[in-house]
This record gives C-alpha cells, structure tokens and sequence, in this order.
C-alpha cells in the first residue's frame, strides 16, 4: 500500500504484549498490512508492522510507546520500499543458479531506475517438497512470479502451480518433462531467459504484460 509505514516494536516476549499493540492501532483506524518477527533467544522481543491509514503517525508511535511491555518503537522503512517485488525460483540447482542469474541481472536494470525486485531461490526435489514450496509462494510477503526450474515436474506440483495462479502468482517453469509445463502461465526453455522474462513480466519499468505471452513456449 502507498502510504504504509514500518514500526519496529522492540518489547518484552511475553502473553499479551501483540494484543495490546494492535488496540492501539484498531483506536488510530489504521490497518495492519503485514506483521512478522518473533523472540530473540531472551526477554526481548521484535515486531515489524506495515500499518496504513494511520491519520497521525507521531502520535500512533508515541501511544504504542505507552503500552505496558513496549521497550522502544521505531520508524523503519516497509519492506516494498527496500526489497520491492519478490520472484521466488524453485527447483535443481544447477537450473535455479541459471534462472537466478538471469533474474538478478535483469532485476538489477530495472532497480537502477528506480524498482525495487529481489530474487529468492531454494534447489529442491522430490514431488511432496516441490509441492508444498510451491503453495507456499502464494503466503510468501510480496511474492509476485515463481520460476519452476528443473527437468522433471508433474503431479501434485502441478496442482500446486494452478493454485498459487489462482491467488495471483505468475509461473513460469523451464521446458521439462511432466504436467508442470501445461499448468504454468509460461514455458522458456533457457533457464536464463526464465528469470529474465520472470522480472519483466512484474517491473513497473518495463512494458512487458503476461497477456502477451500467456500459454506460449520459447
């Protein structure tokens, strides 16, 4: 959202404390986009929030600040102003570094002029792991396009692949062996082209859209 804000809540890890915090925000109508963090091996705990339609930002820290257990509360930049646009690349590893050189070159003109996308990968096999990264695309923070890259990919990830598709994820996979090439939105044969294409398809920079190129092979 455009006019999010970060706070970074450093308080006691203790029951209660996130209940008390997000009444002080539901009281300053503001709505919470995105909440991670957790215990630091002792009493301490973080906590960023992504909060909009805060209607006075001073004073929303100051009263958080106030809540019994709060330590500190600072202002910090949302993770879309640094890290942007996710594109999440999966599968063997020889592939997936391939895929990943692309998409961080390509990634890396686009942020030049102003973008913000990065580039998360993990190699995996097997058909339950596959799977299963796959439906977690779709709850992964900013995630915007997956790359499937490997040789062989089919059964359960291909209903994995239509499902994240249906939440709003592009997939774009390799040319392999199996169902995956038939559920996904877009087959590139060289894994480099891949992750190019992957950043194209969600750069505000570039003047590429998925209907141009949705169901076709390179």
């Amino acid at each position: 959202m455009a006019d999010a804000i970060g706070l970074l809540v450093e308080c006691r890890d203790e029951p209660g404390v996130l209940h008390r915090i997000t009444e002080v925000i539901l009281r300053h109508n503001a709505n919470i986009g995105y909440v991670a963090g957790g215990g630091r091996g002792g009493p301490v705990a973080e906590i960023q929030l992504e909060v909009s339609g805060a209607f006075d930002q001073s004073l929303l820290t100051s009263e958080l600040e106030a809540v019994p257990g709060v330590i500190t509360v600072t202002a910090v930049p949302t993770f879309q102003a640094i890290y942007g646009k996710r594109v999440i690349v999966i599968g063997g590893g020889a592939q997936v570094g391939m895929v990943a050189q692309g998409a961080i070159s390509e990634a890396d003109r686009h942020n030049i002029r102003g973008e913000r996308i990065s580039v998360d990968t993990i190699p995996l096999v097997g058909e339950e792991q596959l799977a299963d990264a796959v439906r977690a695309v779709a709850r992964l923070h900013r995630a915007r396009a997956l790359v499937l890259a490997g040789a062989i990919m089919g059964g359960d990830i291909s209903n994995a692949v239509r499902e994240i598709r249906e939440a709003g994820i592009l997939v774009l996979c390799t040319n392999m062996a199996g169902s995956v090439p038939d559920a996904a939105d877009v087959v590139v044969s060289d894994p480099v082209e891949a992750g190019v294409m992957a950043v194209m398809l969600i750069a505000d920079t570039a003047k590429f859209s998925i209907e141009h190129v949705r169901g076709r092979r390179f």
